[in-house]
């Protein structure tokens, strides 16, 4: 079982960890958001604890940005607790979302935020839909583009562009 802490407050995690009452409340969840697209999970009875259902299948077309608001929104009111985001495995649907936090809240580009959250969970790959749709939610909330979709011999996939600002040199999307 393992648990990613992304920021103070916001945690990313498969399913498992998120039945786990221990886990839940060594870490004061009063949140969950349950990505994982299956209806009636039954959580640890904890006081307080709320759960958000984010029902979309790990597709690549399936409307995860629709949610991207929502979720962000009620990630970033959740002032009783901390909030755990969560799919089956914690690879692809759930960190999404917590990128569209950290472009929305904390103001980070869509490779800052990738970034990040690879930092904390090295095996996160979202589906080449849904970086498509944070790519257009980074477009819609700060006016630019800090990656795109290039075609590779694996097929099409994201790719950072270079940040001028970035003395680091070339950055890539390991997906």
């Amino acid at each position: 079982m393992s648990v990613s802490q992304i920021r103070p407050g916001l945690f990313l995690s498969g399913l498992d960890s998120a039945l786990n009452r221990s886990i839940l409340s060594s870490r004061n969840v009063t949140l969950v958001v349950n990505a994982s697209g299956l209806e009636g999970v039954s959580y640890p009875q904890l006081d307080g604890l709320q759960v958000l259902h984010v029902p979309v299948q790990d597709r690549p077309h399936a409307p995860l940005g629709h949610y991207f608001d929502l979720v962000s929104e009620r990630i970033n009111q959740n002032n009783t607790g901390t909030t755990l985001v969560h799919c089956t495995a914690g690879r692809s649907r759930s960190p999404a979302l917590i990128m569209a936090y950290l472009i929305r809240f904390e103001g980070l580009s869509l490779r800052q935020a990738h970034e990040l959250v690879l930092e904390q969970r090295q095996f996160v790959r979202p589906n080449a839909g849904f970086w498509r749709q944070l790519m257009d939610y980074e477009r819609t909330r700060t006016g630019r583009s800090t990656v795109r979709m290039a075609s590779t011999s694996s097929g099409v996939l994201p790719e950072a562009l270079e940040d001028p600002k970035d003395s680091a040199g070339t950055y890539c999307v390991n997906i």
